[in-house]
């Protein structure tokens, strides 16, 4: 069995305030060791049900959180940033599964620091008219190669964001979302183990994981924070400019998706 995880660091046990999430001071020291504990519990849980192949991904800010001394020795591991298909990085059709730990809920979402890969850039990006945060945009992606979303891990607004899009994947709640930037936490050694258990019965029934599919044609559209945003944006020679706010580009794909979701995100460091 071939194990994809796709580690973020806002929904992780313990993680509330942006701070944690920045290098640069001690409280995010700790952060990216909680983050690496969580991804190790993953990597136990699919050891435990028969992964032979575990490929981390590091997908938060810098790319570079994970401690690789601190993670398990079962697993390699993708650091550094720009990458191709960035959080998904190194995700082929040949992986039987994705795991998302440390995920939150998308922008506009109550959850604890809720956003969609980038919060000062994105107010919601849509698919074919509907909002979907990381784990939806990046699960479809997956979809498309065939690889399901076995679970995610997060706060309980990111798993009742992310339930209908995955339905068979287990949700694992490691904390209660109190506000943008307060949650009532699962102490750490429970919220480890709620994701190793649950990442080995959700691989236990992997044959009955279907893939989350969204149907081409898409019809991309970016609802921005900032309306120079959006005339950066508009300057794209594909792009048709909605109203103050939104913009909309074609993508021919689901690579297409995130290649422009990113390339905004990257041209969004113009206007801070």
């Amino acid at each position: 069995m071939k194990l994809y995880i796709c580690a973020d660091i806002e929904g992780v046990a313990g993680v509330v305030k942006s701070e944690q999430c920045s290098p640069g001071n001690t409280e995010y020291e700790r952060a990216r060791r909680l983050m690496t504990e969580e991804v190790n519990a993953a990597v136990e849980g699919g050891l435990a049900a028969g992964a032979n192949e575990i490929v981390v991904n590091d997908a938060h800010g810098p790319m570079t959180n994970l401690l690789p001394e601190l993670l398990h020795p079962a697993a390699e591991l993708i650091l550094g940033k720009p990458k191709p298909l960035n959080m998904f990085a190194g995700l082929t059709k040949d992986f039987d599964a994705v795991l998302c730990i440390g995920h939150h809920a998308a922008a506009g979402g109550f959850g604890v620091l809720a956003h969609t890969t980038n919060g000062f850039a994105f107010r919601a990006v849509r698919i074919n008219g509907r909002a979907l945060g990381e784990p939806g945009i990046y699960g479809a992606y997956a979809g498309s190669l065939g690889v399901p979303v076995a679970l995610i891990s997060g706060d309980d607004r990111c798993a009742n964001e992310n339930r209908e899009l995955f339905p068979q994947a287990e949700m694992v709640v490691v904390k209660s979302a109190l506000g943008s930037n307060a949650a009532r936490n699962l102490p750490l050694q429970s919220a480890r183990q709620v994701i190793r258990e649950g990442t080995t019965r959700a691989l236990e029934r992997l044959g009955s994981l279907k893939p989350f599919i969204i149907e081409s044609p898409f019809e991309l559209e970016f609802e921005l924070n900032h309306g120079a945003l959006a005339d950066l944006a508009e300057a794209l020679p594909p792009a048709r400019r909605i109203d103050a706010r939104r913009v909309q580009l074609p993508a021919a794909s689901l690579a297409d998706v995130i290649g422009w979701m990113n390339a905004i995100s990257a041209m969004s460091a113009f206007l801070r």
